[in-house]
């Protein structure tokens, strides 16, 4: 029993889902259930190996163009990093991908984008994905308009063409996982598809880096298949294990898979 753990990009909250339903209507009750309050994406791990339980299911998401796994027994990861800002660990983590030709998606924030323009061509170059992460990483829950909430991922879509000559692609994450219907709504209206993950482990706190042994302890005991992973550039333990890491994962029989081909299989 690995207990119950509940993980945001950033901090620890309780997920949860609302109150009781109250409407008749199947459709309804569905989305009362699953998001008619704001909250925070939380997972638990109640077996090892299995995927873990979650706020909603796979098909409740998706009715949002919203993600948090593939439904399989295909032993998959689709591995992603939210970026911040640069600690010196990006290069690390992009060498081992190479190495082990696995394509990641990186979600950024504005900061990261301004500071960092080689790296972020760097990731274009060797095959990877760019998403969004907002420009300020603000909660988003708290922004109740569409023109707002789509300054935050517009400025960001600018910046990205000014710096790769190329369009983004429409990948989003919530910042902290806070979400609430209305931004996944907003988020699908602006042509977004929306990603939470299904493991992670608490590997963004500067001053408290886990260990290599506590982070093969979460990274690989808590791996099922369809596995959306997050982890965060800016953790040194995830710079110094990414190679390993790769390499355990795959001598468990896991093969490494881009988002794009998640989208692609459930539109």
């Amino acid at each position: 029993m690995l207990g119950l753990v509940l993980l945001l990009a950033g901090s620890f909250a309780a997920g949860s889902l609302a109150g009781k339903l109250t409407s008749s209507n199947p459709d309804a009750q569905k989305t009362s259930a699953v998001l008619a309050l704001a909250s925070d994406w939380g997972l638990s791990f109640p077996e090892e190996g299995k995927p873990p339980v979650t706020n909603a299911t796979v098909e409740e998401l998706k009715q949002y163009d919203t993600y948090y796994m593939e439904d399989t027994q295909e032993k998959k990861i689709y591995l992603t990093f939210d970026c911040g800002y640069e600690s010196g660990n990006t290069e690390m983590i992009l060498d081992a991908l190479k190495k082990h030709n696995a394509p990641a998606t990186f979600f950024v924030v504005g900061h990261f984008l301004k500071s960092e323009p080689t790296l972020i061509q760097r990731m274009v170059d060797e095959g990877h994905i760019v998403g969004n992460h907002t420009w300020s990483h603000p909660d988003m829950t708290k922004i109740s308009t569409l023109d707002a909430f789509s300054r935050e991922l517009s400025q960001v879509e600018e910046l990205y063409k000014e710096t790769t000559d190329k369009d983004m692609v429409k990948f989003y994450r919530p910042p902290q996982g806070k979400y609430s219907e209305e931004n996944l709504k907003m988020a699908q209206e602006l042509g977004y598809k929306t990603f939470f993950w299904s493991l992670a482990y608490v590997d963004w706190q500067q001053d408290q880096q886990p260990s290599k042994e506590e982070a093969f302890d979460k990274l690989l005991g808590r791996i099922h298949p369809g596995s959306i992973v997050l982890l965060h550039n800016t953790s040194s333990t995830n710079g110094q294990i990414m190679d390993e890491l790769l390499q355990k994962w795959e001598d468990m029989g896991y093969t490494f898979h881009s988002l794009e081909e998640l989208v692609s299989q459930t539109t």
